[in-house]
């Protein structure tokens, strides 16, 4: 029964109080909902700033001291991790322990692990084929990559709100790329072009798995054993890609305080938002993700505009208005898992079918219904 199909039922004094506090509830859940969808937000920003801060250090290391090393970077970032959430692991007490997850979930971590460590991989060595341009848009890829996953394996529910959401985070990022082909900067030589391609789809397939996997892991166990594992088995897999394809350019290198500081600034910024990440994911999910972190790339252009000389250009302000309008968008309405679905149809047919008195319990049960996106928790009491 509704609430306003109740309200004839009682007394005028009676209605008039459940019906404010009706509207109190409504208020309290909006501004709730209104702090929440803040939080995303900025919490999205703030990995965007991260990921940018990875590129200009990046970019320092190769175009000012001709060190590219993407895998040894990258092995930085996972002993970290490994130092940090799986030492944490070990000193757990119970199921929560790093031995009792290795028993049980050992193979899965692992087939984890080796999908990060490649995702990272491929995409950076698709810069030495095709162009930027054709990375930041290929790139993109994972967000329909991601959105599917999540209706198979997450059973998340998606409204038409989202989709037009998602379209507008894409035009937004293809107004980016127009933007940077205008201006011509830092365009990749491109000299094997469907190779670099195919290695961009590649990479943002297997980013897609590992969203959805991270996903699952952080709202269903916790956010240290997934770094924890993580850490664990791609500083093993890293390890072994950069004995075998880096050791000749790290012999190379000519070590000074700078190339530290720049080698120092890239691993808090990836170790940030590897940390970070999961915390964004469990207050959304991982599309809204993937969505936010799109404004990376235009800040990075914003700070090679004072630190590259690059040309700027008004477009980076209309893609980046249109990327944060298609974000704010698709958080304002919360996906559902098809749990909740099952749930409302189960309480819709009790209602149709009254259980026998004589059956009822004397404790009157309680229906919960969660939000996927939202971890905010409202009971009804039957």
């Amino acid at each position: 029964m509704s609430f306003i199909a109740f309200l004839p039922h009682c007394s005028g004094n009676a209605s008039l109080e459940l019906f404010r506090c009706w509207q109190n509830v409504e208020l309290m859940s909006q501004c709730l909902g209104s702090r929440s969808l803040l939080r995303i937000l900025l919490l999205g920003q703030g990995l965007s700033m991260l990921l940018c801060g990875t590129a200009i250090s990046s970019q320092y290391l190769t175009d000012y001291f001709a060190v590219n090393t993407p895998v040894l970077q990258g092995f930085i970032n996972y002993l970290l991790l490994f130092l940090v959430y799986t030492g944490m692991l070990m000193f757990r007490q119970g199921n929560d322990n790093l031995l009792q997850i290795l028993k049980t979930k050992w193979w899965k971590y692992l087939l984890l692990g080796l999908i990060d460590v490649e995702a990272n991989y491929l995409v950076v060595k698709a810069y030495q084929y095709t162009t930027l341009t054709s990375v930041q848009l290929l790139d993109c890829f994972v967000i329909p990559v991601v959105m599917f996953l999540s209706w198979f394996i997450l059973r998340s529910r998606y409204k038409v709100i989202h989709f037009v959401a998602v379209f507008m985070c894409l035009l937004g990022v293809g107004i980016m790329v127009g933007a940077d082909v205008l201006a011509t900067n830092h365009q990749g030589l491109g000299n094997n072009k469907l190779l670099g391609d195919l290695l961009v789809l590649g990479g943002a397939v297997l980013y897609g798995i590992s969203n959805v996997c991270e996903e699952f892991v952080v709202k269903n166990f916790s956010r240290e054993e997934f770094l924890g594992m993580l850490g664990l088995f791609a500083t093993f897999f890293s390890g072994i890609q950069l004995s075998i394809l880096e050791h000749n350019a790290i012999a190379n290198i000519n070590w000074n305080w700078q190339v530290v500081l720049l080698f120092t600034a890239f691993a808090v910024c990836m170790f940030g938002w590897y940390s970070f990440l999961p915390v964004v994911i469990k207050l959304s999910n991982a599309t809204s993700v993937n969505l936010a972190i799109l404004t990376a790339d235009l800040y990075s252009l914003f700070f090679g505009i004072f630190l590259f000389h690059f040309k700027f250009s008004a477009l980076y302000i209309l893609a980046f208005v249109i990327i944060m309008v298609g974000f704010i968008l698709y958080n304002s309405t919360p996906t559902l898992s098809a749990e909740v679905q099952v749930q409302q149809q189960t309480v819709s047919c009790r209602f149709d079918n009254p259980v026998p008195v004589n059956a009822i319990n004397t404790q009157e049960p309680t229906i919960y219904f969660t939000s996927r996106d939202y971890p905010v928790m409202t009971a009804m009491q039957l």
